[in-house]
This record gives structure tokens, sequence and C-alpha cells, in this order.
């Protein structure tokens, strides 16, 4: 992934990032959610957000401090995104993790927006190996930590 040379492909890629970078994207998501979608959309809204904060907190807080794994070299990377990338460690991959985490909270509140949300959130994970920030394991591992961030928050919630 990190060899694609389309400049389509980098451009939507790089907007996909930009958009999901400090979690902007998925608040914004569950702002207009939770403003438009009545009762369902403020469960969603919350599902989504409480998933995303628990996810973020596993992953950059615990899982970096522990792993400590370094970036993928520079050298592996042949476009000038490698030098967008952050200086914490690489595993697990923080922007996946929230993205999965926001989409598997909401999509059992609102089917409809939970499976538009896979979308962009796709797209991060992808971009994340892209760019050269992540290895194909530190995206993998920030979508497991998603995906139980959203089940433990969804079984909160109906004890």
């Amino acid at each position: 992934m990190a060899a694609w040379r389309s400049p389509v492909v980098h451009r939507v890629l790089s907007a996909a990032e930009a958009c999901a970078q400090g979690t902007k994207l998925w608040c914004s998501a569950a702002v207009v959610m939770a403003a438009t979608g009545g009762r369902r959309g403020r469960r969603a809204a919350g599902a989504g957000v409480a998933a995303m904060a628990l996810a973020q907190v596993v992953g950059n807080g615990v899982g970096k401090q522990v792993a400590d794994r370094p970036r993928p070299p520079k050298e592996w990377i042949p476009h000038d995104k490698v030098e967008d990338r952050p200086p914490s460690p690489s595993f697990p991959s923080g922007h996946t993790a929230a993205a999965t985490a926001f989409c598997c909270a909401v999509l059992p509140a609102w089917p409809a927006v939970g499976l538009l949300c896979t979308v962009p959130a796709a797209l991060v994970a992808v971009e994340r190996v892209h760019s050269g920030a992540h290895y194909p394991s530190d995206v993998t591992a920030g979508a497991l930590i998603g995906l139980t961030s959203a089940w433990l928050i969804r079984r909160v919630a109906r004890a």
C-alpha cells in the first residue's frame, strides 16, 4: 500500500486522514447525529463517542506506551507523505482504533449511519499504512481495539 503512487489515491487518502485527525470527523458526526437524529441519533452519538474515548485510552494511552514500537523505516516509503508522520510509537494505530470504535458502536443504534461511517473509517485505516505511519499489524491491532471498545460500550449500555 505504501508504494501506491496514484495521485487520486494519494489525494483521497490524505483527505480522509486530515478529516479524521484528532477525531474531529467522528466528533462532528456525533454532533450532527445528536442534533438531527432524535433519540436514536443521541443514543448512537453517545455510544460512538464513548467507544471512541475508550479506544483512545486503550490504544494511545496504554498500547503505545507498552509496545513502544518504532514507525516503519522512512526508506520503505517511496513518497513525501512519510515526512508528516507523528513521532509517537507505531503500535497500535490510534486513528484506526477510534474510527473502528465509533463506527461499530453507532452501527447497532443507527445501522444506516454506521454503515456510512465505515467508508471514511476504512480509508483512514488504509491511509495509515500508505503514509508510512503504521505497519499493517498496527492497523489490525487498532481495529481490534476499536471493535472491543464498541462491544464493551454496547454491553455496558444494555446493563
